[in-house]
């Protein structure tokens, strides 16, 4: 063979010489030709999957999300890195209207000294660990031991809170409630060590508690405990419901028993593989991989209904059942893989958006839509024949009420083509314009569960006390003296002042918030030794080169006031000729750095819309069956995001990938759809407007069954603990929603509509199925590999 003739077979093979799922669809022809092979192979996976579960666990480091995410997460490192941070540490918020009575207080004084003795702490900062200094170098408790009268509590407490600048944030000034703050040692609270410390810290209270003393925890480590919870408990939910759902609506189309379960069957297996994968690529699930299973469940469902509606049609068409299998499988299989390819690339388009948390989605989402199609391919038809094999009988007829959208369909196609094309078209122009106007919006409350005790105690410390959300500002420093020098500390004085303006006096300390004991006569140097190595650290660095200011801000705040506000600090801090200092924090960091992610990630929708309609077209060797698919899955998404504009909800990270994933699932149905019209007119010899009613009453119930199945296992997410996780799945239920308006309404419009456009299609030479030339395939012409034309 010659060079040339080589490079045109080759040519050939990649553009026309081929299916529409690119080959895909062998691993399904190997599952017919070598059943049991298959068998032991899908078995063995299973078993290795299987193997992995017990270590299965969700990482509530929200971290994860955001690592690597670009300049905000850089800028956090070095302050965790210099300073360590408040971030992590566990408040107490102590309450009782006696406080000031002197056994109440010393009861309290008990509770923060078995704190500080707590296996789990580094150390603590409250009224009662903090000291005064004395002359001569030497310090005294800051809270007197042994008083015997309210008064005299009163007073002790009064000046602390009004004289100290760290006790302004730790005692109420009504002094009916003060802090109790623990620093975790952060070696100890790594994978479920923050489970064990919450347990041991809660034992400890519970000796405490009662009478009229109330103690409640907060914090980040209590958030992310909630967090991680309600994603376990959501999970759990999703899985089980997800599944029985699915199981009654396939029982209710299909009207048989067994026909449910074998719907069933290969969505469970999907799930199990795609968990036992993610747990060998990632050793754990983080908030944003844990959803992958969910959408694994939908998608194996759905395409799971799709074959079996398509092997029952056959087998009702008179072909023996275990052949009837056979053509499914390569008259699916090739849009099943095409199928496929749209949502890895929808997956895909998500990795290259900063943050680690958000590629681990991609990965994982890739992954399991792969190991979807791959058990598709194998499992479904060996427990089909395994079923006939049993005694497997073919079951009534679909449901009336489940094709009833179906003949409406034809008569608004058949009838209004044109005018619904046109219309069609115009909604889609006009649904640009949302798109242009949205703006991504941060809110941390939506990450929290919304019974959470832990948040309504933080916001209780913001009204009282000062807050549980730390800003920085890292400021670099001249003399390099761990006591701060005079010029340093004028610097300092001077970004506490810009700070302080923004969030409220008495929100902020700094080494220059200390004025009080040094004007008292005082050196710093003493001050600072009266605090202690580890408190000392958290203001000024050992080696004195950079400083400190830390302010508290309310734990709700809206991500444009956040926004605005650290700009306005920038501006100051330049005006001021403060060179190199650096604001950070954790709120600045999910803020920003999820305006960046969001952005990064509605570029990749756009994306992943041009590629699918690029591939979709490229699959099918047709400009024209791209230019059919662009309107019917261009409205649910530009639809979806037209919703989250009307209402406020605005772009946030899981509202982006539930537009870019559903995007991906919702081109599945058009694929579909576009397959059987083809092979009607192709393989089947059908004409134009025989082929789209064909295609309509053959796949139309099954469209409208995904469609229900999906909606119905994705709905369920719309009632997690979790805002985002509830709002992903309210866009996505709406997203597929929309996608059937488009698939069953739009589509057949704009073929009708468009049918000298379409006739050529008849003659694109790329198949729509794989029909090999087997002589025991009643589906096949042995001589071209075509399907026999009627009669």
């Amino acid at each position: 063979m010659s060079e040339g003739s080589l490079r045109r077979r080759l040519w050939a093979r990649v553009v026309h010489d081929r299916s529409i799922g690119f080959g895909f669809e062998h691993i399904g022809l190997t599952t017919l030709r070598f059943p049991r092979i298959m068998a032991l192979v899908a078995l063995a996976f299973t078993l290795l999957c299987f193997t992995q579960l017990p270590r299965a666990n969700v990482d509530g480091n929200l971290l994860r999300v955001y690592a690597d995410s670009g300049h905000y997460y850089d800028a956090y490192e070095r302050l965790s890195d210099t300073f360590g941070t408040f971030e992590n540490d566990i408040y107490l918020l102590v309450s009782s209207p006696t406080l000031t009575e002197p056994a109440t207080l010393e009861k309290v004084r008990e509770l923060a000294f078995d704190l500080e003795l707590n296996e789990f702490a580094v150390g603590t900062m409250s009224p009662f660990s903090l000291r005064k200094p004395v002359g001569n170098g030497g310090s005294m408790p800051a809270v007197p031991e042994g008083m015997t009268d309210v008064d005299e509590v009163a007073l002790a407490l009064t000046d602390l809170q009004q004289n100290d600048p760290m006790m302004r944030n730790l005692i109420n000034p009504d002094l009916t409630g003060m802090v109790l703050i623990m620093f975790p040692n952060q070696a100890m609270t790594r994978g479920d060590g923050t489970k064990a410390m919450l347990a041991s810290l809660r034992d400890m209270l519970a000796y405490y508690e009662g009478g009229d003393l109330e103690i409640e925890l907060t914090g980040p480590p209590i958030w992310t405990s909630e967090m991680l919870n309600a994603a376990v408990d959501d999970q759990i939910k999703f899985t089980v419901y997800g599944f029985a759902l699915g199981a009654v609506i396939a029982l209710l189309a299909l009207r048989s028993l067994t026909g449910a379960l074998l719907v069933a069957a290969t969505p469970f297996v999907a799930v199990m593989w795609s968990m036992g994968t993610v747990l060998m690529l990632f050793g754990s699930f983080s908030f944003l991989t844990i959803i992958v299973t969910t959408l694994v469940l939908v998608m194996a469902f759905a395409e799971s209904m799709f074959f079996i509606f398509n092997w029952l049609a056959y087998w009702r068409d008179g072909m023996e059942p275990h052949k009837a299998v056979d053509a499914t499988l390569k008259l699916v299989g090739p849009a099943t893989a095409l199928t496929t390819l749209t949502t890895l690339v929808a997956f895909a388009s998500l990795y290259f958006s900063p943050g680690q948390g958000v590629q681990e989605f991609a990965i994982a989402g890739a992954v399991g839509s792969a190991i979807m199609f791959v058990c598709l391919m194998t499992v479904m038809p060996l427990l089909l024949k395994a079923a006939l094999h049993l005694g497997f009988r073919l079951p009534r007829p679909p449901s009336f009420a489940l094709n009833a959208p179906v003949p409406l369909a034809w008569f608004l196609a058949a009838r209004f083509g044109r005018p619904i094309t046109v219309l069609s078209a115009l909604l889609v122009l006009l649904l640009v314009v949302p798109y242009f106007l949205i703006q991504p919006r941060f809110s941390f409350e939506d990450f929290m569960a919304t019974d959470s005790n832990a948040l309504s105690a933080a916001a209780e410390i913001d009204q009282g006390v000062g807050g549980v959300a730390p800003l920085y500002v890292r400021v670099p420093l001249r003399d390099n003296d761990p006591n701060v020098g005079a010029r340093d500390i004028e610097t300092l004085r001077r970004v506490h002042a810009i700070v302080e303006a923004e969030l409220g006096e008495n929100k902020v300390i700094s080494v220059a918030s200390m004025s009080n004991y040094t004007d008292s006569g005082f050196s710093r140097e003493e001050v600072l030794d009266s605090i202690g190595p580890f408190m000392k650290r958290r203001f000024v660095t050992d080696d004195g080169t950079q400083g400190l200011v830390t302010g508290f801000m309310p734990t709700i705040i809206q991500s444009d006031a956040l926004k605005a506000m650290v700009a306005r600090i920038d501006a100051e801090l330049l005006a001021a000729g403060i060179a190199g200092a650096e604001i950070g924090g954790f709120r600045v960091l999910t803020t920003f750095a999820t305006d960046d992610i969001v952005r990064s990630l509605q570029a990749s929708l756009a994306v992943s819309v041009i590629l699918n309609i690029a591939l979709i077209g490229f699959a099918f060797g047709s400009l024209r069956v791209a230019m059919a698919s662009i309107v019917p899955n261009l409205f649910p998404i530009l639809g979806t995001e037209a919703y989250l504009w009307v209402s406020g909800a605005g772009l946030q990270l899981t509202t982006v990938i539930a537009l870019t994933i559903a995007f991906g699932i919702a081109v599945n149905d058009t694929i579909h759809f576009l397959s059987h019209y083809v092979h009607g007119r192709r393989e089947e010899y059908r004409d134009h407007i025989g082929a789209i009613r064909n295609t309509l009453e053959r796949i139309g119930g099954a469209i409208v069954a995904t469609t229900v199945i999906l909606c119905v296992g994705t709905a369920i997410v719309a009632y997690s603990d979790l805002p985002q996780v509830a709002l992903f799945g309210r866009l996505f239920v709406l997203s597929l929603a929309l996608a059937l308006i488009g698939d069953l309404f739009m589509l057949p419009a704009i073929l009708v509509a468009g049918a000298r456009f379409f006739q050529p299609l008849a003659r694109i030479r790329v198949r729509t199925a794989d029909h090999d030339a087997t002589p025991d395939d009643p589906a096949g012409d042995t001589r071209t590999g075509r399907l026999l034309p009627p009669g």
